[in-house]
């Protein structure tokens, strides 16, 4: 159970059930093939047309999974797609709205292309760490304007065209719903978040058929964290999950909430998204020129490259401490005490 708010319980029912009930997911018929791919990308939550698909698919059943167009295809009944097949109007602006996708995917001139020419080919990629990100209530990784910031961001890379990847943490429990009680007092509940339900997919290695595990050290002991990649338009985000059956129980955990648990917990946290995280793009195959922390929550990071650096050339510390200074940039909000986590040295 994760460590949460003293005014946050999760009841019994909430507690994750392992291992996955296996269900029956409808099958999309042919002619609406496309419907899939445009829910993996969220892409879709800018674009009205596309919204405009899974609503009228179902209105009622679009607003009881939260606007979800993952868990809608998977909850809707087999009858209503297939009516939705045979409706030639309903069928075109689906392949025109997956036409509209594939054609911001595979735009040949962005601002990018348009003012640095030079780089076209050999692009400086930027990799953008964050501990949350807000895209649509649909993916529940997020608490507030750090995490809308991370998502804008995403968002504005990909119209872009900038060579942009965003690196996260996937939590089992994302933010909590909240409701006043008739005395008049906060009552709130987690959010237990289905992987199913979620438009993410397994990070592949560079080989791109491995999934991607990486494996960190904490004190006396080894944890392994898996990554996940959501599309954002152009944009990739890598998202890192330690609850995984070959993890420990209370190594689980550190995924499970956003912010959540003691100065341990937090710190394991940071751990897996800066070293975790870095290791991940490595096993992708993915070079960064840029590293940019939103807030210093992945601030070993800067420990895991440096380590790199010189793992891979035999040079002094202090030379790549200055080699890799330039190549990376952090974004604070005005520090106060409240808001600044500080870490005793043991």
């Amino acid at each position: 159970m994760p460590n949460l708010p003293p005014f946050m319980e999760i009841a019994d029912h909430q507690q994750p059930a392992w291992p996955i009930q296996v269900s029956v997911v409808p099958r999309v018929p042919e002619g609406l093939e496309s419907l899939r791919n445009i829910a993996f990308n969220l892409w879709w939550s800018w674009n009205y047309d596309a919204l405009e698909l899974f609503c009228e698919l179902d209105a009622e059943l679009w607003e009881t999974c939260g606007h979800s167009p993952i868990k809608m295809l998977r909850l809707v009944k087999q009858n209503r797609l297939e009516a939705a097949a045979k409706d030639k109007g309903y069928r075109e602006r689906v392949e025109k709205v997956h036409d509209r996708l594939e054609a911001y995917l595979h735009r040949k001139e962005t601002w990018f292309t348009r003012n640095l020419p030079k780089e076209k080919k050999d692009s400086p990629l930027v990799a953008y760490f964050s501990a949350e990100f807000g895209f649509h209530e649909s993916l529940p990784n997020y608490s507030g304007g750090l995490g809308i910031l991370a998502g804008d961001h995403c968002k504005s890379a990909s119209d872009l065209g900038l060579p942009f990847v965003a690196v996260g943490l996937l939590y089992r429990f994302g933010y909590f719903s909240q409701k006043i009680n008739r005395d008049g007092w906060q009552e709130a509940s987690a959010i237990d978040n289905v992987f199913q339900d979620l438009p993410i997919r397994e990070a592949l290695a560079s080989d791109g058929k491995t999934p991607v595990v990486v494996e960190l050290a904490m004190p006396g002991r080894a944890v392994r964290a898996k990554a996940w990649e959501v599309r954002i338009g152009l944009t990739r985000l890598i998202l890192m999950d330690t609850d995984l059956t070959e993890n420990a129980p209370e190594d689980r955990r550190i995924t499970y909430q956003l912010y959540g648990g003691d100065h341990e917990m937090r710190i394991q946290q940071e751990i897996v998204l800066g070293i975790g995280g870095v290791r991940a793009l490595a096993a992708m195959g993915l070079q960064p020129s840029v590293f940019h922390m939103n807030e210093g929550h992945a601030a070993f990071l800067g420990l895991e490259r440096i380590h790199r650096l010189v793992k891979r050339r035999n040079f002094r510390l202090s030379r790549r401490c200055n080699r890799w200074r330039p190549a990376v940039s952090l974004r604070l909000t005005p520090p106060c005490p409240p808001g600044t986590m500080r870490f005793h040295r043991s």
